[in-house]
């Protein structure tokens, strides 16, 4: 696999060997020892999918200490564009985001560590996402930053007018309004 690093630390494009030929295709989707050597010294401890349709924005999403994810994201089918936010208020990128194109077609992969929200709109007609994460699910640790957050300005690369959202994702407030609490935030425990 090739590590590609991003404009934000500890953000990085995974782009796997892919091996083809007239019967179609095969690659290593995940290896933990090339990604321990490679990445960073991960276990992840969780799968998740996700199918949704077009115009759909998930995030952006996050959960606060000591429940906090660092995840590996790609796509079966379709497209998305990703989006990493970093959170780290000590971080020369704090509140600025990567976004990247996954898809069923250029495979790549997205790391996101801890330390960052996360959401993905989808591109295409539908599409099928998957993510490991490396801590479980918490609820009572959710954290969200509004999706059309001014300050971030994020192109999500889909008319607002099509945006579908979740009533929960409708709530969520811009990063300003999070300041004080993300400053007292160690990301790392």
């Amino acid at each position: 696999m090739e590590v590609i690093k991003t404009s934000i630390e500890g953000a990085y494009i995974i782009k796997p060997r892919i091996y083809g030929d007239e019967r179609g295709y095969f690659f290593e989707s995940f290896s933990q020892r090339e990604f321990n050597e490679k990445v960073a010294p991960i276990e992840f401890v969780q799968d998740n999918e996700s199918k949704s349709i077009y115009g759909v924005v998930r995030g952006l999403h996050f959960q606060y200490p000591p429940y906090a994810q660092s995840k590996l994201v790609r796509v079966v089918r379709g497209s998305v564009l990703d989006i990493a936010v970093d959170l780290r208020p000590e971080s020369a990128t704090f509140g600025k985001y990567e976004a990247v194109e996954l898809s069923e077609e250029n495979h790549l992969q997205f790391f996101i560590p801890r330390g960052f929200a996360h959401g993905f709109a989808v591109l295409s007609d539908e599409a099928v996402f998957q993510y490991k994460c490396d801590n479980f699910y918490a609820p009572q640790s959710e954290g969200a930053i509004a999706w059309n957050d001014p300050d971030i300005a994020i192109d999500w690369q889909i008319p607002s007018d099509k945006v579908v959202l979740s009533a929960k994702d409708m709530l969520n407030r811009p990063l300003r309004e999070m300041m004080e609490t993300l400053k007292a935030v160690e990301w790392n425990r």
